[in-house]
């Protein structure tokens, strides 16, 4: 042992030595000394406890952030600055706006400047937290924004994503429902917080539920009536209760949420902050409140949806947007109403491309048109992004219950009604097993002022359901994280391809220029087309002394063919109504007259700007 210990301790002297030699053979200027080996050159820039070469989850990071917890609208946005501070060359904080409750809606703009302007970019646009209860989506916004940072220089398509791309990510649109949900006890957390009058009587938000045992949660109230009651306890658990049978009587009467009559109505919490849906208050097919519930009273009524217009009109940029919410595991895309009619076939190939692959990478999603597999929406802000503004729009729902037992074996055992993990008890199993009974109440005696002797309880936490349990959050994170960047991947990029000139007489040349879009969604969709809401692309030559005599469009480049002229007035300024599609490379044929060089520059909102300077010779 003690000659091996010797032995340790003399490589160790050595080691160190010839580090010592290695840095003597350095000048003060830092270039080697004759005679001592080349020193490789520092790549980018990484913390020095940094393992370059392993794998992520084996570094240390800049920053250290919690994902497997919720985050209130101050610790989201202390973390958000947090971030900024440590990558300021990439990171703006910003507020869209106000809440209607005064809170900042704070966005994190996500750029390289070395590449450009966020503005001269195409932009994807990340929000969540629209309804103050789905607050799982905060949590992604975050891990996106942390993701890219700690990533860029590590991992290749990550740097290209913030070099080539913008991202404008807000973790939260609601920040007064998700203080709500967070502090509160629950209950109509849904809804933003402007005041309406739910039960005509000229009061606003004055019966909203009431945790009168002060325990957190907003329970069930019951109350034990021997053989007059219309559910009894469930075989199947008996902290559940079933409906008995038509002719059948039970012991337990249900009396509602827990609350009481705060206006002498005779109905419980029918009167809470807000009660409308902020998800129904763009202008996209919207509908008053008689039709969709929760409209409001007209579009952009509510000071969160108007301030989320007002950037992304200064914005047109943006070609991706995705919200996310909960719950159901699903990918969904507009249309949100059957009446509006289904998208043109070009846009619904390119929405069914990049939502089949996301449930290859999101494991119990589907992917689904929100009319047809969820329900109908009217004035919903994906119809608003691809109808209104030409954007490419997905809505998330997140968390999907079948994650709670996830191997087949045990889908297998879910099919047998007196398994223990059957649909109807599955909930208790988890709590009491992976949960150790955290997530549920139990009934408890209670004197209610106006129900006298019941019990509270039997209700699962508000976090528990719609929301992951903390443990499985990180996942979803990323999982819903690599969807929207694969989406942002996919955005238009234009670029300039081959160029060729021909020379026909002196001074007269035939010039082919190819038009590349080499990502999947055009640089205008088809149905903003057709809506005439995105201005066209446009394609210039700029030459000194050059003259313009013709322009066509080469049908095919390998099969030399009459070209049909582009009938434009000014050939120099080509406008492309339609855009250019995706996955596509078209390519322009001018006939010039001139000396030199001309730069052609193809410069679309959505798809970016490219050009390219040729010679004429």
């Amino acid at each position: 042992m003690t000659t091996r210990i010797f032995r340790l301790i003399a490589t160790s002297a050595l080691l160190t030595a010839l580090a010592v030699l290695a840095s003597a053979a350095i000048s003060a200027q830092g270039k080697p000394s004759a005679g001592a080996a080349p020193v490789p050159q520092p790549g980018p820039v990484r913390p020095a406890q940094d393992w370059a070469s392993g794998p992520s989850s084996e570094r240390t990071f800049k920053v250290r952030l919690d994902f497997n917890r919720w985050h209130d609208v101050a610790e989201l946005q202390a973390d958000m600055r947090t971030l900024e501070k440590a990558y300021p060359k990439f990171l703006k904080y910003r507020s869209l706006g106000k809440s209607y409750g005064g809170r900042d809606l704070a966005l994190m703009v996500v750029n390289n400047p070395d590449t450009g302007a966020d503005t001269t970019k195409p932009a994807m646009y990340i929000e969540a937290n629209i309804h103050g209860n789905e607050i799982q989506g905060g949590e992604v916004c975050l891990y996106t924004i942390w993701y890219l940072m700690e990533h860029y220089g590590r991992i290749e398509a990550i740097t290209r994503l913030v070099d080539e791309r913008a991202f404008y990510i807000v973790p939260t649109i609601n920040p007064d429902g998700r203080d709500y949900f967070m502090r509160g006890p629950g209950g109509n957390a849904r809804t933003g917080h402007m005041p309406v009058d739910d039960d005509n009587d000229y009061q606003f938000d004055e019966d909203g539920p009431a945790d009168l045992n002060g325990n957190g949660v907003i329970e069930q109230i019951r109350k034990y009536v021997p053989g007059q009651g219309t559910h009894r306890r469930s075989a199947a658990d008996p902290r559940s209760l079933e409906p008995v049978r038509p002719g059948e009587t039970g012991d337990y009467v249900l009396l509602g949420q827990e609350g009481v009559d705060h206006d002498g109505d005779g109905r419980v919490g029918e009167d809470g902050y807000g009660s409308y849906d902020p998800n129904r208050n763009y202008p996209a097919d919207w509908q008053p409140n008689y039709v969709q519930g929760g409209a409001m009273d007209y579009p952009f009524q509510l000071p969160e949806a108007k301030a989320v217009n007002d950037f992304l009109i200064a914005h047109p940029n943006v070609a991706g947007l995705q919200t996310y919410h909960n719950s159901g595991g699903m990918i969904l895309r507009s249309p949100g109403a059957e009446q509006t009619g289904e998208y043109p076939a070009s846009d619904v190939r390119v929405y069914d491309e990049i939502g089949k692959n996301g449930e290859r990478m999101l494991p119990f999603y589907r992917y689904l048109v929100i009319w047809s597999g969820l329900y109908t929406v009217h004035g919903g802000v994906t119809d608003w992004g691809n109808d209104t503004l030409g954007v490419l729009s997905f809505s998330n729902e997140l968390w999907n219950g079948g994650q709670y037992f996830t191997s087949p074996d045990l889908k297998e055992q879910q099919k047998d009604p007196e398994s223990p993990i059957a649909p109807r008890v599955a909930n208790y199993f988890f709590n009491d097993h992976l949960e150790f009974g955290d997530q549920l109440t139990e009934w408890k005696p209670f004197t209610h002022p106006q129900y006298g002797e019941v019990e509270i309880g039997g209700a699962f936490r508000k976090t528990f359901g719609r929301v992951p349990p903390r443990f499985m959050n990180e996942e979803l994170c990323h999982r819903n994280m690599a969807f929207t960047l694969y989406q942002a991947d996919e955005m238009p990029r234009m670029s300039i391809g081959e160029a060729k000139v021909e020379k026909l007489a002196d001074g007269i040349f035939r010039v082919w220029v190819d038009l590349v879009n080499d990502k999947v969604t055009p640089t205008i969709l088809a149905k903003a087309a057709a809506n005439n809401v995105v201005p066209p692309d446009l394609l210039t030559l700029d030459g000194k002394g050059v003259d313009v005599l013709s322009a066509s469009w080469v049908p095919n480049k390998w099969r030399p063919a009459v070209a049909p002229m582009i009938d434009q007035k000014d050939l120099t300024r080509i406008m492309i109504r339609n855009g250019q599609p995706g996955r596509s490379t078209r390519t322009v044929q001018y006939l010039v007259k001139g000396a030199g060089s001309i730069t052609v520059k193809y410069a679309s909102v959505k798809g970016g700007t490219a050009q390219k300077t040729i010679a004429l010779q």
